[in-house]
């Protein structure tokens, strides 16, 4: 009301609906007009919007590294049946408040999964992105998330296994990758035979992303990595506000 324009980290503002706000957060949203006018943060996706918004969502850290790891699949409709995002994050993408499972004789030389399946609150704006760059909506596939806690301080790995419709090659997955983040400063596709690792992309506002074939099965393995505290939160954040107020995106970044 005062005129400002704010970019808020939280998850208030990702969805866009406020019955599956209630949904998974169980509780009701009470600025409803303001969930209607918020933008979805990822540049990538809405960067005209966030360049006319008052309000920018931005995305949850595990959300970042699948959404990009999955959105030129979803552009071309190659999303079918169960896809699988197997995600891993440093022990800072449980925030600063101690819990059990921070602490450093809980999470060191050790991997936890947690909230596998279809329980996780990030689901909901993943399948929201990924459903709205598809043609049919959400009809025809679903999501399968099992994120894991990592014994290092930072960093995402998203581990994504998609089943490709027949008929649809390396060369044509490729090239919608190459297609869908041409020109795009933050986000780059490694070469034939490369995975993504943590090290790309640490300490970085980078999505690095990575693309193996299964000839066999028709399976196509993405691999997508981010660093949870720069493109996953802060980094993003300056990223939204630069494309906000007209300023090089890539500024202090």
């Amino acid at each position: 009301q005062a005129g400002a324009r704010a970019i808020d980290l939280t998850a208030d503002y990702r969805l866009h609906v406020p019955v599956g706000y209630e949904a998974w957060y169980s509780h009701p949203h009470h600025e409803q007009a303001l969930l209607a006018q918020a933008v979805y943060g990822l540049p990538e996706l809405h960067r005209a919007e966030i360049a006319d918004t008052c309000l920018v969502a931005n995305p949850g850290c595990y959300p970042t590294s699948v959404i990009l790891g999955l959105a030129p699949l979803a552009v071309n409709g190659w999303l079918n049946g169960p896809v699988i995002a197997d995600s891993k994050s440093g022990v800072s993408g449980a925030g600063r408040s101690p819990s059990l499972k921070t602490h450093f004789v809980e999470a060191n030389e050790n991997i936890s999964p947690y909230s596998i399946g279809h329980s996780h609150r990030h689901v909901a704006e993943m399948e929201q992105e990924l459903g709205l760059l598809r043609e049919l909506g959400q009809d025809g596939w679903n999501l399968v998330f099992s994120p894991h806690l990592l014994p290092v301080n930072r960093g995402i790995l998203s581990t994504l296994y998609v089943s490709l419709p027949d008929g649809i090659t390396e060369h044509d997955v490729r090239d919608a990758y190459l297609e869908l983040y041409a020109g795009e400063p933050f986000v780059y596709l490694l070469n034939r035979g490369q995975v993504a690792t943590l090290a790309h992309t640490v300490h970085t506002n980078y999505c690095a992303i990575g693309l193996t074939f299964v000839p066999s099965s028709g399976t196509l393995v993405v691999t997508a990595t981010i660093d949870n505290l720069v493109k996953g939160a802060s980094g993003q954040a300056v990223q939204n506000m630069n494309i906000m107020l007209g300023l090089d995106e890539r500024m202090g970044l």
